[in-house]
């Protein structure tokens, strides 16, 4: 396996993704994970439980400026040679790559991230079956959140358009293109025509319910840099949260998930604006509170923030869009809300019912359960 992000600490949807199939193939394949480290990072090799992996081979990568300055420069670079910027931000590997598979030949060779595909040259002739596991479709992603104002916008147009030039060369050379939903593999259909696609679901490791706590507060949770996430807040604080804040005089919001300070700009000023930051347990964090809010204007993938909300049987408002791929009813496993105003009213019906919250929340945790433990998304692998 070789992945751009850490596994452990399961800290986001992506390692928590990563984890989930490297959990698969320890049970079934004497596996090595090359894995890159970001910089302060805890090391890969030890954080991994035993057994997981024979081999650990880490690439360090180096120190990305995080002030706005910098990714302003690094990024305009980007669009002047129109690479999308995971992409440019994992490549020019190859020799440290070949030096972690060392010569060894493989049944099987994954790569986590559509950012890591172009080197599937390097990979494939040591693997008799090569897979790209796609946490997203990164050109729907990018297509989305071109919808941003401004030059922010207009940068993720021309990314939209270099990840589907790239997907349209790479996916069809891997035997297996996993993706999260059957939304996203018709998006791949449309893209590449030739890429054989594979439904592998988000899912969440078995756990029981966690008490919950039922404080008057409403919770998103995420890794708050990320775009689609900081563009929530955004959206939720500009057009939602006053009109909540004055309905409902004792409520707080409540922000769960790693890099808060990206989105400091939206919470700060606000004393019912809770920003908790990154948490040991988020499932136990999000219960809590009394909602979980899923407010998104774009993204692609399934959302985990859906799971976890589902797994401390909280009953969720969401987006069409933060709600895609997991085949969740409106009204039954969760209320469906695109406009302001409705997501306002379908906050407060929860609110000021105890039983709706409770019926909702029961059904989210019974189709979590259903469908979406390790266990059930394993069962729809076949390599």
């Amino acid at each position: 396996m070789l992945a751009p992000e850490t596994p452990y600490p399961m800290a986001g949807g992506g390692a928590i993704r990563t984890a989930s199939l490297l959990h698969y193939l320890a049970l079934h394949y004497d596996t090595d994970l090359i894995v890159f480290r970001q910089p302060g990072s805890p090391d890969p090799a030890l954080a991994l439980p035993a057994g997981l992996a024979q081999r650990v081979a880490t690439i360090e990568l180096s120190s990305n400026g995080r002030s706005t300055a910098a990714r302003v420069v690094r990024n305009a670079s980007r669009v002047l040679r129109r690479v999308p910027p995971l992409t440019d931000r994992f490549a020019g590997f190859g020799d440290e790559i070949t030096r972690g598979i060392g010569g060894r030949q493989y049944d099987l060779g994954i790569v986590e991230h559509f950012w890591c595909a172009p080197y599937w040259p390097v990979l494939a002739p040591c693997c008799r079956k090569t897979v790209v596991d796609l946490h997203n479709v990164e050109s729907v992603l990018h297509a989305r959140c071109a919808a941003s104002p401004g030059l922010e916008g207009l940068a993720h147009g021309v990314f939209e358009r270099a990840s589907r030039q790239l997907e349209q060369a790479w996916l069809p050379r891997f035997d297996i293109v996993l993706v999260t939903s059957g939304d996203d593999a018709a998006a791949v259909g449309r893209i590449a025509a030739d890429a054989h696609t594979s439904v592998y679901p988000n899912a969440l490791p078995a756990m029981p319910q966690p008490p919950h706590i039922d404080e008057e507060a409403v919770v998103f949770s995420g890794n708050l840099e990320y775009h689609p996430n900081r563009t929530a807040v955004r959206y939720f604080r500009r057009e939602i949260w006053p009109l909540l804040r004055d309905r409902w005089p004792d409520l707080n919001w409540r922000l769960v998930g790693m890099n808060p300070e990206f989105v400091r700009e939206f919470t700060s000023g606000d004393p019912r604006i809770d920003v908790r930051g990154s948490v040991e347990n988020a499932v136990t964090e999000l219960a809590r509170a009394r909602v979980a809010i899923v407010p998104l204007l774009s993204g692609s993938g399934t959302r985990l923030k859906i799971l976890e909300a589902w797994a401390a049987g909280l009953p969720v408002v969401s987006t069409s869009i933060g709600a895609e791929g997991l085949g969740a009813r409106d009204g039954e496993h969760l209320l469906i809300a695109d406009s302001a105003v409705a997501f306002v009213e379908a906050v407060s019906r929860l609110l000021a019912c105890k039983q709706l919250r409770a019926g909702l929340g029961e059904a989210g945790r019974l189709l979590l359960e259903k469908e979406f433990t390790w266990e059930k998304a394993w069962a729809k692998l076949d390599f």
